[in-house]
């Protein structure tokens, strides 16, 4: 990094600390400082300091306004890091001097660190954001994924092809990790017959810090080096060894670093081997191995996020034997009672299941919609045979997501302007959001347009890139949404590629749907997003056969595919639609959080009655689907939901959007979007969700100790 001037001496060390990508006044000092450099740089102000011209600092200094909104931003961030008068301080004074460390395969913060591959992780990072806001003394466990996750292109057939980039480091918000005597940390963890050293980083965001592991040291042998490299990248066999990593390594790592967390949270059961190594150490203490179990027990809460087969690993139980031979320490006599707490026969044999282990070793377990906390409880029943299915200790918190990250700043402008300039304080109280109604339409039709406006630009620059930098044909130009109308209704469906959330729903009738599209005078357009998962082939295929779709001429030009989609392009496309579809093949959607970051805008939800909408939906913020067929027929039932959907389409949402006034504006539409806005803001945000895990799964944990 270049030297600053004095006068500048802390930008880099508001560049380093991510707060700055959810605070608009921190964001705006960079974005000011070298507009088009920031653009440049896809809003990374640590890459944009590298590049930054004296020239530009000098002509920033003689701005007294710039110096005014730097200085402000500073002084804020040290408010911030301070920790006082917050809602933690306030609400849960029990949490002083304690810490929670949460642990998750992935963290989406910003799209500078792509250390995240979707829902999963922006869910994380999301909570770790609302965690810094109110006080909550959160730490963050996860991998540093040198190569990250991957780039997506689309060949000329529709192939997806998978790209991975080094992460420059010099380029990320991320510095070593420090132990308590003052070195860079590096933790050693036995894997088989080997030991594995990890380098740690430290990734600060605001009041909560991210501890991530790498294996890519010159110490280690080619193939570890490997381990941490990708996210969920390799066989079973690389799968098992990185989730030994996690666990057994974020434990001595926090140890490292002089953290003694009160309460361990796992984000899903990739980090679930955490348990062990907390075991051994009590019982390296003199603890009994049951006792220590019970304690380790009653400090765990675990979330599990998904009823798919595909979210929940399992090893043959030789693997796992194989790779935590080293491990055990004073447990070796208990190897086989450790063993018995993963034990589980989903059909296939018994097998080491990590979400197994998790369930039997914490106190406090929730899945994250309503809905899926009842299908969690019916899933996991065998865990708890003798417990009637409807008292099966498994709750329910809804996720949420982190509305200062994900609401654009014309709708935020417009809340604060009829909210009160302290509405964000307050989002999560429904009856302060009630206010949402008395925006004029015309001030919100504004917002709105803007917003479509600003995606559209994003397309067409998106295109001009791929166009004069990649080559790209005439062909993937207009695939990619060059030719949308800017004021034909837009719906965006952007998610993961795989078959249970069912892509290629919306074209089962071809004709009806075209019809749609192209109808005279009231035009509807539909972009697509997502990446399949590399070893996902049926998924990979429902993108071929989508981008196929875009290419026929039938459709008029008026479906497009977005490659590569990440955190950025997230953000234009839930501002910038006007529908956000979501058609699961109920109840295998266990929350979804993309319809709520859309909703949040003004883009209205339309999906299935799954997730989430099973009880965001209030009959006057979006719309249903509701395919009357019988539900173990899939056939039926996906022809009923693609009929339903056209019929929305065909009654509902296109004549609501097209009714406008004298002077275009739908009067009818707005009260949708917001309705939308009023309802999904306080039920639906992370201050809503970490206010509930504080309340009803950290504080608990926080209980009388185990005698040992």
């Amino acid at each position: 990094m270049p030297s600053l001037p004095d006068r500048l001496h802390r930008l880099e060390e508001l560049a380093r600390d991510l707060w700055w990508s959810w605070t608009p006044d921190a964001r705006n000092v960079f974005r000011r400082l070298d507009y088009p450099l920031w653009r440049l740089t896809a809003h990374n102000p640590v890459r944009m300091l590298k590049l930054v011209e004296p020239a530009t600092l000098a002509r920033a200094m003689a701005d007294s306004d710039w110096l005014a909104l730097y200085d402000g931003a500073v002084a804020r961030l040290d408010a911030t890091r301070a920790a006082r008068g917050t809602w933690c301080e306030r609400e849960c004074p029990d949490l002083a001097g304690r810490s929670i460390a949460y642990f998750s395969a992935e963290f989406a913060l910003h799209q500078s660190l792509p250390i995240y591959a979707g829902g999963l992780g922006v869910l994380a990072g999301d909570h770790c954001k609302e965690a810094s806001d109110l006080g909550v003394p959160l730490v963050g466990v996860g991998f540093m994924y040198p190569q990250g996750y991957f780039h997506q292109t689309v060949s000329a057939d529709g192939w997806q092809e998978e790209v991975y980039e080094k992460l420059n480091w010099t380029d990320a918000a991320i510095e070593p990790a420090i132990t308590t005597d003052g070195k860079p940390c590096v933790t050693a963890v036995p894997l088989g017959s080997r030991t594995v050293l990890m380098a740690v980083w430290r990734v600060r965001a605001g009041r909560v810090h991210l501890y991530l592991l790498d294996t890519d040291l010159e110490e280690n042998a080619p193939w570890d080096r490997e381990l941490s490299a990708r996210l969920y990248g390799g066989d079973r066999e690389t799968r098992v060894q990185q989730e030994i990593l996690l666990g057994v390594g974020g434990v001595r790592t926090l140890k490292a670093v002089g953290i003694t967390p009160a309460v361990y949270h796992l984000n899903e059961g990739h980090a679930a081997f955490a348990v062990l190594q907390r075991i051994r150490d009590l019982c390296e203490k003199g603890w009994a191995f049951e006792a220590a179990l019970e304690e380790v027990r009653r400090t765990t809460v675990f979330t599990t996020h998904t009823p798919v087969a595909a979210g929940h690993d399992a090893f043959l139980f030789h693997l796992v034997e194989k790779h935590l031979a080293g491990a055990w320490g004073e447990l070796g006599a208990y190897r086989e009672r450790f063993f018995a707490l993963a034990h589980y026969d989903s059909g296939d044999g018994p097998m080491f299941n990590m979400t197994a282990l998790a369930l039997r070793t914490a106190s406090a377990i929730n899945g994250v919609s309503a809905l899926h906390g009842d299908v969690t409880r019916r899933m996991w029943h065998a865990v708890w045979p003798d417990t009637p299915v409807e008292r099966v200790p498994i709750r329910s918190v809804t996720n949420g997501v982190h509305i200062p990250t994900w609401m654009s700043a014309e709708i935020r402008a417009l809340l604060d302007r009829y909210l009160g300039p302290d509405w964000l304080e307050h989002h999560d109280d429904p009856g302060f959001c009630d206010a949402v109604v008395r925006i004029p339409d015309e001030e919100l039709w504004e917002a709105r347009q803007s917003l479509r406006s600003f995606l559209f630009h994003f397309i067409r620059e998106r295109a001009r890139y791929r166009w004069t930098h990649r080559g790209a044909s005439a062909s993937h130009i207009v695939a990619s949404g060059t030719m949308f109308d800017h004021n034909a209704l837009t719906i965006g469906f952007a998610r993961r590629f795989t078959g249970y959330k069912r892509p290629e729903l919306v074209f089962a009738d071809a004709d009806r749907l075209a019809n749609i599209l192209n109808a005279h005078g009231r035009p509807v357009q539909i972009l697509f997003a997502g990446k399949a998962h590399p070893a996902d082939d049926i998924g990979k295929h429902h993108l071929q056969r989508i981008y196929r779709r875009v290419l026929d001429p039938k459709f008029g030009g008026r479906i497009a595919f977005i490659e590569d989609y990440d955190l950025h392009v997230a953000h234009f496309l839930v501002q910038g639609c006007d529908v956000w579809l979501n058609n699961p093949r109920k109840p295998l959607e266990a929350s979804g959080t993309s319809g709520m970051k859309a909703a949040i805008n003004g883009t209205p939800h339309m999906s299935i009655g799954d997730g989430w909408w099973a009880e965001g939906f209030t009959g006057d913020n979006g719309w249903l689907i509701e395919g009357p067929a019988d539900p173990n027929d899939q056939g039926a039932q996906d022809w009923a939901d693609a009929q339903a959907i056209y019929t929305l389409l065909e009654e509902q949402v296109v004549p609501a959007f097209y009714d406008r006034d004298a002077q275009g504006v739908p009067h009818r539409w707005l009260q949708i979007v917001k309705q939308s806005i009023r309802t999904v803001v306080p039920r639906f945000s992370t201050r809503r969700m970490v206010k509930e895990y504080v309340r009803g799964m950290y504080q608990p944990a926080l209980g009388q100790p185990v005698t040992k």
